[in-house]
């Protein structure tokens, strides 16, 4: 069975993989161990969560929750004891590991429709506030970074390097690579 981490900080302030030994403990202790971990370390009272996000984009939350299902899997944050509750002796009796699966199961789901719903709203909000500084013309966009795409450039057309070398060594996307030389071309 595959496990994944996520964590994240309280506080911007914070270092959100400080509660990865605690996570690493507690699924020593079941026999398990951590295949890959997802870190947000940002504050509590924001809503952008990428990583949370990004978890669930790549485990897709509908294929993952029915995977979960029919594999019988048990999905454990240390802040919700009815999770862990499943791992132990106390669900013993199957109408007690069904009701823990079922509470288990509703949270999940809300957790994730939650986190959907959080993205969706910082994407509307910042869309909105983008309309209002382009109506007063205080909207800029994105500026590119000259140097980068620079680099950019001579790694790709100068030395030709190859798309993913040049991803790689630039510290940016493919398509990023491809942008910027297509740009270049024009």
């Amino acid at each position: 069975m595959l496990i994944f981490g996520y964590l994240r900080a309280s506080t911007s302030g914070q270092d959100a993989t400080r509660a990865k030994d605690a996570l690493k403990k507690f699924a020593r202790q079941h026999q398990h161990r951590i295949a890959g971990w997802y870190v947000d370390n940002v504050s509590g009272t924001t809503m952008n969560r990428p990583e949370l996000l990004r978890l669930l984009d790549d485990a897709g939350w509908d294929t993952l929750r029915k995977q979960i299902a029919d594999k019988q899997l048990a999905v454990v944050s240390l802040d919700l004891p009815t999770s862990h509750l499943a791992l132990t002796s106390v669900a013993s009796d199957e109408f007690t590991r069904s009701m823990l699966k079922a509470i288990n199961g509703m949270m999940l789901d809300m957790l994730a429709a939650i986190a959907r719903k959080d993205y969706e709203d910082r994407r509307r909000r910042q869309a909105e506030g983008i309309r209002k500084a382009k109506a007063e013309g205080k909207y800029r966009g994105r500026v590119a970074d000259a140097q980068k795409h620079e680099l950019i450039r001579t790694l790709r057309l100068g030395h030709g390097k190859s798309l993913r070398e040049t991803a790689r060594l630039a510290g940016v996307s493919k398509m990023t690579v491809i942008r910027v030389c297509s740009d270049a071309e024009e």
